[in-house]
């Protein structure tokens, strides 16, 4: 790989992916479609803080193990270490699958199904414009352990 190949080649930075999928289904919510869960207050809002912990937990633990391996957390920088320990022994994708989680705890916590709805067309874009081409990128950067940790470890869950 040359210097200006060394990249996964991601179609768009993940969290900005995250963030206008909800900003859209607050949009859907607001002029659409103003859709709620018909949960009650205080059991909508307690497991919209569990999600939302759950999923800064499991990104806390992704980050510190990239930090730790002295590698980049933006896929669309380098990878210096391929990381398999930790949670990335149980998933691929830790960190995008807690952006999924606080996706459904924001739409959880503000009653919003439009925004929860959004991850539906945006699941296939994050598994294909940046998954996909971050596995390539890891296969050919990493050819003997990646293909390997692939076979071990499950994409999402």
């Amino acid at each position: 790989m040359t210097a200006g190949t060394d990249k996964p080649g991601v179609i768009a930075p993940p969290p900005l992916l995250f963030a206008g999928a909800v900003a859209i289904g607050f949009a859907i919510h607001h002029w659409v479609a103003p859709v709620g869960f018909g949960l009650p207050g205080g059991l909508r809002l307690g497991l919209a803080g569990l999600l939302a912990v759950a999923a800064l937990a499991l990104a806390a633990a992704a980050i510190r193990l990239f930090g730790r391996a002295g590698t980049h957390v933006e896929p669309w920088k380098p990878a210096t270490a391929l990381v398999t320990g930790g949670i990335y022994a149980r998933t691929r994708n830790p960190m995008y699958l807690a952006m999924a989680l606080l996706q459904a705890a924001i739409a959880l916590g503000f009653d919003s199904v439009p925004v929860l709805a959004m991850l539906v067309p945006l699941l296939p874009v994050i598994r294909y414009g940046v998954i996909g081409r971050e596995e390539r990128y890891l296969a050919a950067k990493f050819p003997a352990e990646y293909p390997e940790y692939r076979r071990r470890v499950r994409r999402w869950l």
